[in-house]
């Protein structure tokens, strides 16, 4: 099996780099923000940090390819970094703490691209997560620090935590009754959203989120940390990975419920 140790060390200097560079800018009384041709917020903060994590990854890796949810697809190669510069842009440019810097290291092999390292930092919770394939899950400020992750042991959908993120987009795929009977079947319910949702899985304390549409970015980094720390991430079309456009996240012993209620072939 490949060691992704240095990719992992790598992914920890990268994520010191855009938290020093988007905490400064959280809250800041002039910062800038632009609305994106599909309407959504994109602060300087977004950009200034993609762009700082693309130039280390230019010194540290020439040969990897890059994809950034603000500047694109860069490169060509079997390997490929997917960058998040601000996963709840909506949240930081309100001054909510919820937001974070997702990276990920993508590897293709014979079943097609799969993440294979994750690092989801979240400065001003002050919290961080990573995880690389074979090597587990955990949290902590640096590699030195850490604690194992582990998802919850959970079996029964009326003893589960679910987590979303809004009702609108469940509306529009037709998933709306969906929704609302997991939500009245399961134990709790909260719209924590973004990667956070996906952490807490990974930590054990939610067992369940799923989320109508997403882009790889937004998934990547988030499916290493719940894969690793024991738990199953797929589309809603059940199929393993951050592909499918949309995501459903579980301990694993409650992915095929999570799936009868929100999955595209769900009643």
């Amino acid at each position: 099996m490949p060691d992704y140790h240095d990719d992992l060390r790598l992914g920890h200097v990268l994520a010191d780099a855009a938290d020093a560079a988007t905490m400064e800018r959280f809250k800041a009384l002039d910062l800038k923000v632009e609305t994106k041709p599909d309407m959504t917020p994109v602060s300087e903060a977004d950009k200034a940090a993609e762009e700082l994590i693309r130039g280390q990854l230019q010194r540290a890796r020439p040969r990897d390819a890059v994809l950034g949810e603000e500047f694109g697809s860069e490169g060509t190669g079997p390997r490929r970094w997917i960058i998040d510069p601000i996963d709840g842009t909506k949240n930081y440019v309100r001054g909510v703490p919820v937001w974070a810097t997702l990276i990920a290291l993508m590897e293709r092999g014979e079943g097609g691209d799969r993440p294979v390292v994750g690092i989801v930092s979240a400065p001003a919770l002050n919290r961080r997560w990573w995880a690389a394939e074979g090597l587990g899950a955990f949290t902590g400020r640096s590699l030195t620090s850490a604690t194992r992750l582990q998802v919850s042991k959970v079996g029964r959908i009326q003893d589960a935590s679910f987590a979303y993120s809004s009702l609108t987009g469940w509306e529009e795929r037709g998933k709306l009754p969906g929704f609302l009977d997991l939500s009245r079947d399961c134990w709790r319910t909260r719209g924590y959203g973004d990667f956070w949702p996906y952490m807490m899985i990974a930590e054990g304390s939610v067992d369940i989120c799923a989320e109508p549409e997403l882009s790889l970015w937004d998934m990547a980094a988030c499916s290493v940390v719940v894969n690793e720390a024991g738990g199953q991430f797929s589309g809603l079309d059940g199929k393993p990975g951050p592909h499918s456009g949309n995501a459903a996240a579980s301990n694993g012993l409650l992915h095929e419920d999570l799936l009868s209620y929100l999955g595209d072939s769900a009643r």
